[in-house]
């Protein structure tokens, strides 16, 4: 936007600039060429009244020395002829600066002049025009035409006047358009100093909303009013929108945490009518209350692990990478064999430390690893593998349960969604999410995928710690 706001600004100066030198510069050639042309048919016209006398007493000596002095000081020709166009008088003169009246030019003028018209300025002086500059002026006695007067005379000197004035002109333009360029530059920058702070603070503001950081304020960073006025304005947007995380943070912490324990209460009184209840309908409805309360108490345990994820803010602290993955497969473990899967480990103990949230890493291997189990059946194997490129550490847990569907793979990381196909298998639908949220925050990424053979392998990429 600057560039385009620059080149609108120096394209309006450079047609003003444009606009004024080049009629400034037409001008001034008019007005060098009006001096010159003034200048020659003064002294033109002076010699039409002397040379009255010599063609009525028909005695052309009586002018030729003034000619003659006259070409010698100004170096311009000077022609006397008859009304037949005949030569009565001349300068003396080299060949090179005589008048050709034969020449189409001078045949005109001379022409022009014995009918009794008076000489004109022509077309504008240009520097690159060499012809020279012709004036005949008839020769008036008792108001009938008896001959003309006719100069030539050199253009270069006004030529060369005009073309330093030329220069000048367009040194004064370049030189007012260098000042608009060094006002210009400064004044837009000033202007869009404050878009540039509001397109930072949004990119700032969505990487607020999604990593659970306060979110920040531009402030007034100068500029124009109105843009002053739209930072303040972003401003309270920006801290409504604080607030409005903030509140629904702490509702969803708040909510699963003071609803754990009226939920434990009821599991309680739940589990103390086990055997109290004799009737076969009425045994059912308590077992299928129970299974209701624990899923309840799994949400909502779910939903605080989340609300706890999205609280961590930017604050990561580095883990070792061995240590965590090997305790929380050990304790999975134990939870396999009794479902007979097997848990297998790959690329450990390579001292590797990663940065997460305070256990978040632990967290996230319990989501993966739970949901690895609780889809792979009897006798299969959960493989966890490990693996460090381009200074990034994978973690790919891979299952060889039922897997999901490839238009699936898109919404599995979506709150509470659960595949159709997977409706009867105990859960929330918050383990991804959680995943996704913890990687967020840690700089990391989660992808999911259909490997072959079946099952489902989902890797999350975590940045190594560099030692110092």
């Amino acid at each position: 936007m600057r560039v385009r706001l620059q080149a609108i600004v120096l394209t309006l100066v450079a047609a003003l600039v444009f606009g004024l030198g080049v009629p400034l510069a037409l001008s001034v050639a008019a007005s060098v060429q009006l001096d010159l042309f003034l200048d020659r048919l003064t002294d033109t016209s002076r010699f039409a009244s002397l040379a009255q006398r010599p063609l009525v007493e028909n005695r052309p000596g009586l002018i030729e020395d003034e000619l003659n002095r006259y070409t010698e000081v100004y170096d311009v020709p000077v022609v006397v002829v008859d009304q037949d166009g005949e030569i009565v008088a001349k300068a003396v003169i080299e060949p090179a600066l005589r008048i050709d009246l034969k020449d189409a030019v001078i045949a005109s003028h001379v022409q022009a002049a014995l009918a009794g018209r008076r000489s004109e300025p022509g077309a504008i002086l240009m520097p690159w025009n060499s012809e020279r500059l012709v004036i005949a002026e008839p020769i008036l006695i008792d108001g009938e035409v008896r001959g003309a007067v006719i100069t030539s005379s050199s253009t270069e000197k006004a030529r060369a006047a005009l073309l330093w004035w030329w220069l000048l002109i367009a040194a004064g333009a370049v030189l007012a358009f260098s000042l608009a360029l060094l006002v210009a530059v400064p004044v837009v920058r000033w202007i869009l100093r404050p878009v540039r702070r509001l397109d930072d603070a949004t990119g700032e503001l969505v990487a607020a909303v999604v990593s659970g950081r306060e979110v920040q304020r531009v402030g007034e960073t100068g500029g124009p009013p109105e843009l002053r006025q739209l930072e303040r304005s972003f401003d309270r947007m920006a801290a409504s929108v604080d607030e409005a995380l903030s509140a629904q943070r702490a509702f969803v912490a708040d909510a699963s945490h003071q609803l754990r324990n009226p939920l434990t209460a009821l599991k309680i009184r739940l589990g103390n009518l086990d055997g109290h209840v004799d009737d076969d309908l009425a045994a059912a409805d308590l077992e299928a209350a129970v299974v209701d309360a624990r899923r309840l108490n799994q949400i909502l345990d779910e939903l605080l692990s989340l609300a706890r994820a999205e609280a961590s803010g930017g604050e990561l602290v580095p883990v070792d990478l061995d240590e965590v993955v090997g305790a929380r497969i050990a304790d999975w473990t134990v939870v396999g064999e009794t479902r007979e899967i097997a848990l297998v480990s790959s690329g450990l103990g390579g001292g590797l430390r990663v940065l997460t949230p305070a256990r978040g890493l632990e967290v996230v291997l319990d989501a993966l690893l739970d949901n690895a189990l609780k889809f792979s059946g009897p006798g299969t194997e959960v493989r966890v593998a490990v693996t460090v490129a381009d200074g990034k550490v994978d973690i790919a847990v891979r299952d060889h349960g039922p897997g999901l569907r490839e238009e699936e793979l898109e919404r599995a990381a979506d709150r509470f969604w659960r595949s159709t196909a997977h409706q009867n298998v105990p859960g929330s639908g918050l383990g991804l999410a959680i995943v996704t949220e913890i990687m967020t925050r840690s700089d990391g990424s989660l992808r999911l995928g259909a490997p072959e053979g079946g099952g489902l392998e989902v890797t999350v990429t975590l940045p190594v710690v560099t030692p110092s």
